[in-house]
């Protein structure tokens, strides 16, 4: 098969979810982004970022894949968040200091068995905002547990559902 021919794809489209698994999956989405974010207004701490928003879609949506795991979520997130903490700490910010921060990130996730597509955004935000080593605890790892808190109550809620499939 040539480049160009598997470029145009040719597997059917998944099956499009029930009404109410996407109503579930969002309103746990919407869960968890309020308790972020009321944490965030009425605490003095920063508790969210935008990889979050794509967590929620994992960890609600499609909460028996391997990446929607808690392990995956807070390791995930801590190390892609080091990372970029790491490069902009030792080479600044820069184009090419982000792409290897990007690539140590996705590196070490795999390596440690626990990648979290969303976490490898988290060096790109990093170099976007340079915020300072404090920015692994807050908002990384306090926004991560509560993401994963809030997913193994809301999930198990549903009768359907048991959430994780591990740790």
């Amino acid at each position: 098969m040539s480049f160009l021919q598997r470029l145009k794809g040719g597997a059917p489209l998944p099956p499009k979810p029930a009404l109410k698994i996407i109503l579930l999956a969002a309103i746990g989405a919407f869960i968890a982004i309020a308790v972020l974010g009321a944490f965030a207004e009425y605490g003095a701490l920063a508790f969210i970022m935008g990889s979050f928003g794509a967590s929620c879609m994992i960890v609600f949506g499609f909460a028996d894949v391997p990446f929607a795991q808690p392990r995956n979520v807070i390791v995930g997130h801590l190390l892609s968040t080091f990372s970029g903490l790491l490069f902009l700490n030792i080479a600044g910010a820069h184009w090419w200091s982000m792409a290897l921060a990007v690539a140590c990130a996705v590196a070490l996730m795999m390596l440690t068995r626990t990648p979290h597509p969303p976490a490898a955004s988290n060096p790109v935000i990093v170099m976007l905002a340079q915020p300072a080593w404090s920015f692994l605890l807050f908002p990384t790892l306090v926004g991560a547990v509560l993401i994963v808190l809030v997913a193994l109550i809301y999930n198990n809620l549903q009768p359907e559902k048991n959430y994780p499939k591990y740790w």
